[in-house]
C-alpha cells in the first residue's frame, strides 16, 4: 500500500464520515490523486463510501449503515446542535429548537428531515396535531456523538450558510 494510502486510511479511521472536499484539503490531495487512491481503497475493502445529503462520506468498514447514515447528518452544525438542544431540553416543539439555535424554521425542518431520516429524532404529534420532537435512539446518538468532532473550517461553513439563510429570511 502506498504511502498516500495509509495517509488516507488513517485520516479516515481518526475522522469517520468525513466528506471528500474535506478528506482531500486536509490531506493536501489533488482531486483526481484522492479520487484514485479513494478507489483503490474501496476496492480493497479498507473504506466504504456512503454518499448521502450531497456529499459522499468516508468511513472504515467496521461501521454499519446506522451509524454511517448519523455520524454522517452529525458532520453538519446545525444538526448536530439540533440535536444537543433536545438533550439538553428533552421534547420540544420545533419552534423552541429554532429559536434555541438562532435559526429558521426551514432551516431547522431540513436538518431535522434528515435526523428523522437516520433514526435519531422522532417527531411526535399530539391529538390536536401539535409536533414534539424527542430522541429516538439516545444510546446510538450519544455514540454518533462521541465519533463527530468538528472542525474550524467546518464550523465556519455551517455559520456562514446560517447567516446567509438569516439574510434571506429577513427580506
Amino acid at each position: 500500500m502506498t504511502t498516500q494510502r495509509d495517509r488516507i486510511r488513517r485520516h479516515v479511521a481518526a475522522n469517520p464520515g468525513d466528506h471528500f472536499n474535506r478528506l482531500a484539503r486536509e490531506l493536501d490531495l489533488a482531486t483526481g490523486q484522492a479520487q484514485y487512491h479513494l478507489k483503490k481503497l474501496r476496492r480493497a475493502g479498507d473504506l466504504v463510501a456512503e454518499p448521502l445529503y450531497g456529499r459522499t462520506h468516508y468511513y472504515t468498514p467496521e461501521y454499519d449503515a446506522a451509524e454511517r447514515g448519523a455520524i454522517a447528518v452529525l458532520r453538519r452544525e446545525t444538526a448536530r446542535d439540533a440535536l444537543l438542544s433536545l438533550i439538553d431540553r428533552g421534547p420540544s416543539p420545533p419552534g423552541a429548537v429554532a429559536a434555541d439555535l438562532g435559526i429558521a424554521r426551514s432551516t431547522l425542518e431540513w436538518h431535522l428531515d434528515h435526523l428523522v431520516e437516520q433514526g435519531l429524532v422522532e417527531k411526535r404529534r399530539d391529538e390536536r396535531g401539535r409536533v414534539t420532537l424527542a430522541l429516538s435512539r439516545p444510546g446510538a446518538t450519544a455514540r454518533a456523538l462521541r465519533e463527530v468532532e468538528p472542525t474550524l473550517p467546518e464550523r465556519l461553513v455551517d455559520r456562514f450558510t446560517r447567516l446567509v439563510d438569516g439574510l434571506v429570511a429577513d427580506e
